[in-house]
């Protein structure tokens, strides 16, 4: 007998989005390099959890981020927009840079899959208390728990945290962090409990400056590196915020990557002990490259690797970044690839794990066919970057990847108007970007600039 049309999709959405949909982790470091992670080669410091993940699971030798500064790498994120189509291009006044309501993001992909959906942590695309556009209750978060925004969690003793759209006055001397993770794990447990299937996103301000940590952490890592006790780490977060200085901020660097580690650990055996790891994926990354400011030095860390440049450059240490996913028993353990991919891929590779239609103003690829080993994989053409510093009205830097082959482009200043001639790096034999070779390369070289010219449209 033939089955009505709609009791038919019924059926098919059922088998797609019913008590088997694949739990989803997504946690997003802030300012966190390369090469702050053992897995990627630090040595100084020891991140046994997060290592695992990769262990685990599966590590990325060429991901991208979606930008080099925070929040146009959220909006890449959320919309799957690649970096010269995204609205945002650079820091600047926040809430201009709020989602198009219009648009399917990837919160709201999952909740329309049925999903319960959470986000903990820094948002960077709008004031999270204001009830427009810029709260991400407004793109399909049922909850978050974090800053109100962006330049506020330049600190970690903020005056409230913001709950659902709603200001919590905190005491002052509350570190922050540990309460928006708690937050975290509550939705976790809840949505088992619940037995239906969950969408967590947490956006960690970790390790970006201010460098605080909880003070036993920070006075252990004293204790190794009591050469820096001279130095003061001191930054700001906005009129009414306190930003205590950092004595020590080395130690303070040390200390923050400890404390996520820890609580990435606590997360995954969660997971275990609640029987759900087997049908969970985590995916780990980082917004940009390291950055330098109140006190961190990621130079002693060696935190952007073998790559040239850190935060705001579009140099590899600027935007090439870790990539870590794990699902036991679907990912192969201590697996690696060589996938040239950018968080542009992760909502399409979302998209494809739910069963879901991959939103319109997408221009990602799946990443699915790599995670589980399988045949098939599409591949990027290219990847392109740009970036706005400052109050300019286009972009101040770009780039592009094709192949081994990286093209950059520079401005004379942060106007945008004067650029550059554009420099030329072979990576397969010069990841550090040290010999532009664009004189060798004209032909190449006019390629490159044509797919970036190509790949750039005007902000509106």
């Amino acid at each position: 007998m033939r089955l009505p049309l709609f009791l038919m999709l019924m059926l098919f959405s059922g088998c797609l989005y019913g008590a088997h949909s694949p739990n989803v982790i997504y946690i997003l470091a802030d300012d966190l390099g390369i090469g702050d992670l053992g897995c990627y080669g630090q040595k100084k410091l020891k991140t046994p959890n997060l290592d695992r993940l990769a262990k685990e699971g599966m590590l990325f030798r060429n991901h991208y981020s979606g930008n080099t500064v925070c929040s146009p790498t959220r909006a890449v994120l959320m919309t799957g927009n690649q970096p010269g189509e995204v609205h945002c291009r650079g820091n600047g006044a926040e809430n201009n840079w709020a989602l198009d309501p219009k648009m399917t993001t990837m919160p709201r992909m999952f909740k329309n899959a049925g999903y319960a959906t959470g986000a903990f942590g820094k948002w960077g695309l709008g004031t999270t208390s204001r009830d427009d556009a810029s709260n991400p209750m407004r793109h399909g978060f049922d909850h978050f728990s974090g800053w109100k925004s962006q330049t506020i969690a330049h600190t970690y003793y903020p005056t409230c945290l913001v709950r659902d759209g709603r200001e919590v006055p905190l005491k002052e001397g509350t570190f922050v962090h540990d309460l928006i993770m708690a937050d975290a794990f509550k939705f976790v447990e809840e949505s088992i409990a619940s037995k239906k299937p969950f969408f967590c996103y947490i956006p960690t301000a970790i390790p970006h400056a201010a460098m605080h940590a909880p003070k036993e952490l920070h006075e252990k890592w004293r204790k190794v590196y009591p050469q820096f006790d001279k130095r003061i780490g001191k930054y700001g977060a906005g009129p009414g915020e306190k930003t205590p200085n950092v004595v020590n901020p080395v130690a303070g660097f040390a200390a923050m990557m400890e404390n996520l580690d820890n609580q990435v650990g606590e997360l995954l055996e969660l997971l275990r002990e609640k029987g759900v790891a087997g049908n969970t994926i985590v995916m780990f990354s980082s917004d940009n490259g390291a950055h330098k400011e109140g006190g961190h030095d990621p130079a002693f860390w060696d935190s952007n690797g073998p790559y040239r440049g850190i935060k705001r450059d579009l140099y590899e240490g600027g935007i090439h970044a870790p990539m870590l996913a794990w699902w036991p028993g679907k990912i192969d353990a201590g697996s690696t690839t060589d996938l040239i991919s950018a968080h542009w891929d992760i909502l399409p590779t979302m998209a494809a794990l739910i069963g879901a239609e991959v939103p319109e103003q997408c221009d990602g690829i799946s990443m699915l066919p790599t995670l589980f080993g399988e045949e098939g994989q599409k591949k990027h053409p290219y990847l392109y970057f740009e970036f706005i510093q400052g109050r300019a009205k286009s972009y101040t830097a770009r780039a592009i990847r094709k192949g081994n082959w990286k093209g950059v482009q520079r401005s004379k200043g942060n106007k945008g108007q004067e650029f550059l001639p554009i420099e030329l790096y072979d990576l397969s034999t010069d990841v550090g970007e040290k010999i532009d070779l664009a004189s060798k390369k004209p032909e190449l070289v006019k390629e490159l600039e044509e797919l970036m010219t190509r790949s750039h449209t005007p902000l509106k």
